[in-house]
């Protein structure tokens, strides 16, 4: 097996097993729940085509939800994001994604936290309207998608920080 399929499982077991054990206990003031799987969407290489990207979504997806027995909510919410994930590509990095030079850690954090910011905020949005399904709870969702999403970007800008850092 090469250097690249290696570290994508390595990441996917960690980022499963760290938001099923750990992060999915968490829930701040009743609606702050931090989703940290999101980031192995956010990392998927640019080059691997888009079946793929909605596949491997799919599935750290369905394992989220086998674990937290959520009914396929995390999963929607996921393949979701993967199908958007070239516009959202193309328009936080621009010219750069369309020659695939895009190298995640090197780009201007303001490109990074457009597109991480955008993923996760449409993620969350998605995945607490399953959850809630009724509109008479708008507030709500809201806050839950709100909260959760600037939780779920800060852990996010945290970790890209710290392997930044082990980069240099």
């Amino acid at each position: 097996m090469n250097k690249f399929l290696i570290s994508n499982i390595a990441r996917f077991v960690i980022l499963v097993l760290l938001q099923v054990l750990i992060l999915s206990n968490i829930n701040f003031l009743g609606y702050i729940n931090p989703y940290l799987y999101v980031f192995f969407i956010l990392l998927l290489p640019l080059n691997l085509s888009q079946y793929k990207v909605i596949f491997f979504s799919f599935l750290i997806g369905l394992t989220i939800d086998t674990f937290e027995d959520s009914g396929g909510i995390h999963a929607a919410a996921s393949v979701l994001i993967a199908y958007l994930r070239p516009s959202f590509l193309r328009f936080s990095f621009g010219i750069s994604y369309e020659h695939q030079t895009v190298k995640f850690h090197q780009t201007p954090f303001a490109q990074r936290f457009s597109y991480i910011s955008l993923l996760v905020f449409i993620h969350h949005l998605v995945l607490f309207s399953l959850e809630i399904f009724d509109v008479n709870f708008i507030v709500l969702l809201l806050k839950k998608t709100l909260f959760s999403s600037l939780f779920t970007i800060l852990l996010i800008l945290i970790v890209t920080g710290l392997f930044q850092q082990n980069k240099k």
